[in-house]
């Protein structure tokens, strides 16, 4: 089949001599009267997704002929809308509408998406974005589903409890990138300086900023693996970010996981202390994403795709650490983080102080990697199972990729020079445990305490 042909004609043939259909006499004869521009690069990406599912032509030809040529061209662009794809390839064309909404916590986690405001990576791909900073999580989705936001910062577990109904109706989303890798901190109050054993933290309260969050999940995991049972033993409460801090100094809780300005800024006003950093517990491990519904995509691909190619230019940026001080003077500001410079520097640089009396200095404290890892999500999926959040049956690998858009940011990573990952799911460590995201459910048969039956 040529790159161009018809793929969802169930008579094509996948062979390269002469004419691919039988139709014209030659192949030049063939090649002339197949689409051009837009219409040709969709239809080459057609033709690939569906090579990928069905590699052997008679399997595809009897598929084809069973469910109808439109059938099989909505059932592909289900998992993966091609037109996005196919104009994210092609660079885009003027996109839709410039004047944009993406909606942010002021957190450092968000990073990419807002200095792509005031540094000018919007503007560069034609787009008047307004960044609008927002009171909470809860807010952020629910502005983003009433299309309030055309795009939000979420957490990166967001959208997938979002596409699977949970918390909200269900409505299909999608992570075109990840925002931050690491960046985050358990923060202890003062008073528990000479508390660091975990299994002495029996009738703790400890915050998390939300229930669909990998803040969640490895607090969760890092008690569980020291005995403490997080639904029993302990108290976690959601509470804004930016609320944090307060909710400490009135000692209203005993501690934290949180984004890492958060905890700096509970160290800056000689509040609180780093216990460990996240990374302790799993180095790499995803924080927040850019997340767009999937009817946006269809609707207007070629805005989400600037958007997209904004963002991934400017975590490019970020990714750099001589660009780090830079950065931090860019967001530090009120209306983004409303933080002290000096507090966003040292989140951004890794040369901080610990409230325990060291500077310590760590420059992968926080990275900027935009891919996102099929592998992410079904990890994530795991722990929603292992607390309870998901009831029954969950295909982890085919809620993954569905919301999980590795294939699109590759494209758009190789057309802006970078280069992605090779595959689009890895292995981990967390804690010691290797996650392998081919056996999601020994995974989770493995941990002793689960609220999964």
């Amino acid at each position: 089949m040529a790159p161009f042909d018809n793929p969802f004609d169930a008579k094509r043939r996948f062979r390269r001599g002469g004419c691919s259909c039988g139709a014209h006499e030659s192949q030049a004869a063939h090649e002339a009267a197949l689409p051009a521009g837009d219409a040709a690069i969709e239809r080459a990406v057609e033709a690939t997704m569906l090579r990928a599912l069905f590699p052997h032509a008679p399997e595809r030809r009897a598929f084809l002929r069973s469910v109808g040529a439109a059938t099989a061209a909505a059932a592909v662009s289900q998992f993966l809308p091609t037109k996005f794809v196919a104009e994210a390839f092609a660079e885009a064309g003027k996109p839709e509408k410039t004047d944009l909404k993406v909606g942010f916590i002021p957190i450092t986690c968000a990073t990419p998406i807002i200095m792509a405001k005031p540094m000018g990576f919007y503007e560069k791909q034609g787009l008047n974005v307004d960044v609008v900073k927002t009171a909470g999580w809860a807010v952020v989705r629910d502005k983003t589903l009433n299309k309030e936001y055309d795009a939000a910062h979420m957490l990166a577990p967001m959208p997938l409890a979002i596409t699977l109904g949970l918390g909200s109706n269900p409505v299909p989303f999608a992570v075109p990138a990840i925002e931050n890798v690491n960046g985050q901190a358990i923060c202890l109050a003062n008073k528990h300086k000479d508390n660091r054993d975990p299994k002495n933290w029996k009738g703790f309260k400890l915050a998390i900023p939300f229930d669909y969050s990998n803040h969640n999940y490895l607090l969760r995991y890092y008690l569980a693996e020291h005995g403490i049972d997080p639904d029993t033993d302990v108290q976690l409460r959601s509470v804004p970010p930016p609320e944090m801090v307060a909710n400490l100094r009135a000692d209203n809780i005993d501690g934290f996981l949180a984004p890492d300005n958060v905890v700096q800024r509970a160290v800056y006003d000689g509040v609180g202390f780093i216990h460990i950093l996240s990374k302790e517990i799993w180095d790499g491990h995803p924080c927040c994403s850019f997340s767009v519904a999937q009817d946006t995509i269809r609707e207007m691909p070629n805005a989400t795709a600037a958007l997209l190619r904004a963002i991934l230019q400017a975590t490019a940026y970020a990714s750099k650490t001589e660009n780090r001080k830079e950065i931090a003077a860019a967001i530090a500001p009120a209306n983004y983080l409303n933080q002290p410079v000096t507090v966003v520097e040292q989140v951004l640089t890794g040369t901080y102080a610990d409230g325990l009396g060291s500077v310590r200095k760590d420059p992968k404290r926080v990275a900027f990697d935009p891919f996102p890892y099929e592998s992410f999500a079904i990890w994530t999926l795991t722990q929603m199972k292992r607390w309870g959040q998901i009831k029954g049956d969950v295909d982890y690998a085919a809620v993954a990729q569905q919301v999980y858009r590795a294939t699109d940011a590759a494209k758009l990573m190789k057309q802006d020079g970078l280069t992605p990952p090779e595959a689009t799911t890895k292995t981990f460590v967390v804690m010691g445990k290797t996650f392998d995201p081919a056996k999601p459910a020994e995974y989770l048969d493995s941990f002793k305490i689960k609220r999964a039956s």
